[in-house]
Formats: C-alpha cells, structure tokens, sequence
C-alpha cells in the first residue's frame, strides 16, 4: 500500500468522467488499499479514485461503524428525504459549504473481487455517498454552494451562535 496525493480544486482529472471498472483484478485492489491507507491519513470520511488522479468509478466511504466500504461502479438506485448541512472534501481544503442532499440513500455497486451488492445509509453516510459518487462524473460539492466558508469563518460564527 501507498499513500497517494489528492489533488485539489483547479486540477484538470477533477472534472473529468471517469471510466467505469472492468477488470477486477491486482491493479485494482492495490487501488483499493491505496485510496484507504490515503483517506485514513487525511482523516476524511471519503476519497473517490479521480481524487488521486485515477479516472475509474471506485470510491471508499466511511459508515457509521467506522469501517470503509469499497464501492466499485456505484450507482444510487434509492433516495429519500432531505439534509441541509455542512460539507467539506479533501480536494477542497479548508473551505465548507452548505449542501442539500438526501438523508437517506441506498447504492448498488461492485465488490474488488466484482460481485453485485447494496448498501444503505443515512444522514452523513448517504451525504458521503452522494458527494463521492459525484466525484466520478466531474462534479465538487462547491457546485452546489452559493458560498464558502473558512474554518476561522466557522469558528467565529459559533462563537456569536450564528450559523452559516
């Protein structure tokens, strides 16, 4: 296993497609080990495959119970209710935005060895399952923010009990 660099904002593979994966095989599972040796050092709760400048539809998130799901060619076939809360990414450092998403989403995706499977989550797992599946498709959570927020702005906010 290795740590990779995740790329931030203005970097070009952030905005790309990704490709979906095809061959399950080593390359893909050293991908895999990658992606969560990186996301446990960053502290973050999820890193998809163009953050570290790999265009293929593999993302790993955070649960409830603190384990990391590996989600190979994800897709979200279940959605309901709505969250309005802060959002963050790795990619993004330091800046947090409110985002709407949905409180409780359920993904169909592929295992590292290929097998079918479904997953659901709520509240900052199913925010986590659709920030980083959106990763695959080009897109950062600052698309859907009318403003950012440093950690001092935060910080401050509180302070006064004010919220963003």
């Amino acid at each position: 296993m290795a740590l990779r660099k995740i790329l931030t904002q203005g970097d070009p593979a952030l905005g790309k497609v990704c490709r979906p994966v095809e061959k399950f095989d080593r390359k893909l599972h050293w991908l895999l080990d990658d992606l969560k040796e990186t996301l446990e050092e960053s502290g973050g709760v999820g890193l998809a495959a163009p953050q570290v400048g790999i265009l293929r539809r593999a993302v790993i998130v955070v649960d409830d119970q603190e384990q990391m799901i590996e989600l190979i060619n994800p897709v979200i076939i279940h959605q309901e209710g709505e969250q309005d809360g802060l959002e963050g990414c790795l990619s993004v450092p330091g800046m947090y935005g409110k985002v709407k998403r949905p409180n409780y989403v359920t993904v169909r995706a592929q295992d590292r060895s290929g097998n079918f499977f479904e997953v659901s989550g709520e509240e900052m797992v199913a925010r986590c399952f659709c920030h980083e599946l959106e990763h695959l498709d080009g897109h950062l959570f600052v698309e859907h923010t009318d403003r950012l927020y440093s950690v001092d702005e935060l910080d401050a906010m509180d302070a006064k009990g004010e919220e963003p």
